[in-house]
């Protein structure tokens, strides 16, 4: 992200904001002035004698219109342009007959918007970075992990030296959500689902028409689990158990699912060291509870607990040095933070006793992976014995079985499909995502107002 300078002839003030505008690739710096002018006092006519209309989007006339024109044939979009045009026209610094704004760019973007710049008259200006001013942070994943960005933009901004979190996001959210909601049947279901809101033109879903890759991808992720545990439309017998069955080898589940939290929890502690040293040197990445000192704390646990669960003597003593570590480095930097006064210390005592409680806690969170996909087998399961057991009263209990089946699977895939994508999330932000970033950072917001050219105003 560069920062810069544009600058034009005064006389070519608007002629460079339309570029800007058009181009979309500008984040303006500075605050705006209040709206003020004919042309606020045209669209607050407007306005008020169309109020049962809703307030048009605003677009921007390339040159520059006859605002009592605009106002006879009810140009409002046109007028609401005019007005952003004159409150960022109104924030820039004019010198003599020239005027320039400051404004935060990409830098791949810089070559497109010098040239297009060029050609009003004005000027695009490389300026040093301030040292305590972060840029703005602009996220430009794959093309795949990209449709999975809500889930990072809903928890905040990463900073701009941060790693991109949505590769992350997107795998463990998938996969969490599959472990809680492991069935074929239902899975294909859901996938069909996504497919159908990607290539629906329903006016009514196109709202939910970006997030279409959520309920396909979790819908594979649930359809794979449900090889792995026999589940078709619950225990019906349709495909064979690859690995577990969930009613059957809870026992089974259980540890697993402590595992794949270990695992997600480890790459959530990879992305937290790598981001620490990036934001704030070695330092931090040493001795932050998201660096090197709460993954050694974690770490070492999860020795003791391997050490414990198979009796290996040996693997307990590297736990506990790996962990006394952990936790010297952490209350390092407790102490580091709180001072060495008697209540500093004992600030940094409680601080390290709470980063310890909750490594544990966020480790036994993941049991609930374990938790809904018992509770996804045992409802699917209940709804299979009711209609079985209807099954075999005669025509009545036959039909009475199928519709006991057709609403009972319903009621389950509804619910289970809201409670594991809830829980998935609660796990993503409160486990994973409290690691790798804090959301204290700038999203990059660019000026964009589409631009309507003078052919298509005749």
């Amino acid at each position: 992200m560069s920062r810069v300078a544009l600058v034009a002839p005064a006389s070519r003030l608007r002629a460079t904001l339309v570029v800007l505008a058009d181009c979309g690739t500008v984040q303006l710096v500075g605050p705006l002035p209040a709206a003020h002018g004919e042309a606020v006092e045209a669209l607050r006519r407007l306005e008020r004698a169309t109020s049962a209309v809703p307030a048009a989007a605003p677009a921007i006339s390339e040159q520059a219109p006859e605002i009592e024109e605009l106002e006879r044939r009810g140009g409002s979009e046109l007028l609401a342009g005019e007005v952003e045009l004159a409150r960022r026209a109104g924030a820039a610094v004019r010198r003599g007959r020239f005027a320039a704004l400051v404004a935060w760019v990409p830098a791949d973007a810089l070559p497109v918007l010098t040239e297009r710049l060029a050609g009003v008259g004005a000027a695009v200006v490389e300026l040093p970075r301030p040292a305590l001013v972060e840029p703005p942070t602009l996220l430009r994943s794959g093309r795949l992990s990209k449709r999975f960005r809500p889930l990072v933009d809903t928890y905040g901004a990463t900073r701009y030296a941060d790693v991109d979190p949505t590769p992350f996001a997107a795998a463990s959210f998938v996969l969490m959500f599959g472990m809680m909601f492991g069935d074929v049947g239902h899975g294909l279901l859901l996938a069909a689902f996504g497919l159908y809101l990607r290539t629906t033109k329903a006016a009514r879903l196109q709202g939910l028409r970006p997030l279409w890759a959520f309920p396909f991808a979790g819908g594979l992720s649930a359809a794979a689990f449900g090889l792995l545990y026999g589940e078709a439309f619950g225990p019906t017998g349709l495909v064979p158990a690859l690995w577990v069955s969930p009613l059957d080898d809870y026992l089974q589940l259980l540890p697993a699912a402590v595992g794949v939290g270990a695992l997600l929890l480890s790459v959530g502690y990879a992305f937290g060291i790598l981001n620490r040293w990036r934001e704030g040197g070695v330092r931090a990445a040493l001795l932050a509870p998201s660096g090197i000192a709460g993954f050694a704390t974690f770490a070492g646990g999860g020795l003791i607990a391997l050490a414990i669960y198979f009796g290996i003597s040996p693997l307990a003593i590297a736990g506990v040095v790996v962990a006394g570590g952990g936790m010297a480095l952490l209350l390092a930097g407790f102490t580091a933070e709180a001072g060495l006064s008697p209540a500093g210390i004992t600030q940094a005592l409680v601080e390290l006793l709470d980063a310890v409680v909750r490594i544990a806690a966020n480790v036994v969170s993941f049991v609930r992976l374990a938790a809904f996909g018992l509770m996804h087998a045992a409802l699917s399961s209940i709804v299979l014995a009711g209609a079985t057991a209807l099954w075999g009263l005669g025509p009545l209990g036959a039909l009475g079985a199928v519709i006991v089946f057709v609403v009972g699977s319903a009621a389950a895939f509804a619910l289970e499909a809201l409670v594991a994508v809830i829980q998935a999330m609660r796990l993503e932000y409160y486990e994973l995502f409290s690691r790798v970033y804090a959301g204290e950072g700038q999203p990059f917001r660019p000026w964009r107002i589409p631009v309507v050219r003078k052919d298509q105003l005749a």
